[in-house]
């Protein structure tokens, strides 16, 4: 009787795990109920019990049971990681648990565009709702000092591309990943300039960079304008080009350039001035610093937009002042249609 008594128990036992066994693999392959792709945050310290619950607060799932003993049962599959993480509808409490465990967060990105200014990026960084900001307040200046910039104006020291990042991570830490990726972009390419070029520091070449930048964002132009540039230079001729105007008007520029800001001598008007500005202008990418480091051999002194994205070059100021005469009368016709 004993023995069979021994036998019905362990059968039942068996009967039993096997029956949690097969709930809890139901459980874990059951798809979490969720509308949309959705983001959930694990805090530092968090145990499988207080994220069981905050599931069922979600109504991701109806019951903490399976996935709270599930990580009693394994502590191995226990182990979640803290981070912000993205959930994929239609994703199971299995690929949910092991997404966590793995500690694969999602990864935010911002974008720094080609002639972005030192304001803007920072105004990109401050609205993102993932990016700690440490940064509010805090003048342009110290945050030159910050990311160790030996000058009072950082414009132009970011590089314009991409950047991936976890939730949480310090504005200050991506500034920092521009810098350093746009010294290593100008370094590299100051090594490999050609020779004779009117610049005697990759600073001067990260500055005119920036100026062919806001120039244009035809590629194909760019190692022409800067052939121009390099020309003026060489003949001590002013560099006359809009877009340092612009920038020497900040927040007083409206969208036309008149005749009284041409006259007014800023830092930065290259009407009045002679050489380079002091600082870049905006944010030059890849193209423009090899264009300026690298421009094509030309006769061109002269530049003026011929209406169409492109720009029409010239030899003599003769044959530029018919190209602008052909351009404004060209806006003129666009203004009366």
């Amino acid at each position: 009787m004993l023995k069979k008594f021994i036998i019905t128990t362990l059968l039942v036992l068996c009967g039993v795990i096997a029956t949690l066994a097969y709930q809890f693999d139901q459980a874990l392959k059951t798809p979490l109920s969720m509308e949309k792709n959705s983001f959930i945050e694990v805090v530092p310290g968090s145990s499988i019990s207080a994220f069981a619950k905050q599931l069922t607060h979600k109504k991701w799932i109806a019951t903490r049971f399976w996935l709270r003993n599930y990580g009693r049962l394994f502590p191995q599959y226990a182990n979640i990681k803290a981070g912000t993480y993205l959930i994929v509808k239609g994703s199971t409490l299995g690929q949910l648990l092991a997404q966590l465990v793995e500690g694969k967060e999602h990864q935010f990105s911002i974008t720094f565009i080609e002639g972005t200014r030192f304001k803007d990026a920072l105004m990109i960084l401050a609205e993102h709702p993932y990016i700690s900001q440490t940064m509010k307040g805090k003048s342009i200046n110290e945050i030159a000092l910050k990311l160790e910039i030996d000058a009072e104006n950082p414009e132009g020291w970011l590089f314009p591309d991409t950047y991936a990042f976890t939730a949480g991570t310090l504005d200050i830490t991506l500034l920092k990943r521009a810098h350093v990726n746009m010294q290593t972009q100008l370094n590299g390419l100051w090594e490999q300039r050609a020779e004779n070029l009117p610049y005697d520091t990759p600073y001067q070449a990260l500055i005119m960079a920036s100026i062919i930048e806001k120039e244009t964002s035809f590629v194909a132009e760019q190692p022409i304008i800067s052939s121009v540039f390099v020309n003026r230079l060489r003949k001590k001729m002013r560099l006359q080009t809009d877009p340092t105007v612009i920038y020497g008007l900040g927040e007083r520029y409206s969208g036309d350039i008149t005749r009284a800001h041409l006259r007014e001598k800023t830092a930065y008007n290259t009407y009045r001035i002679n050489g380079l500005p002091p600082t870049p202008i905006a944010m030059a990418g890849l193209s423009a610093l090899q264009a300026t480091l690298n421009p094509v051999t030309s006769d061109y002194l002269y530049f003026v937009s011929g209406g169409n994205g492109k720009h029409v070059f010239s030899k003599t100021l003769a044959e530029h002042n018919i190209a602008v005469k052909r351009y404004l009368k060209m806006q003129r016709q666009k203004r009366s249609q």
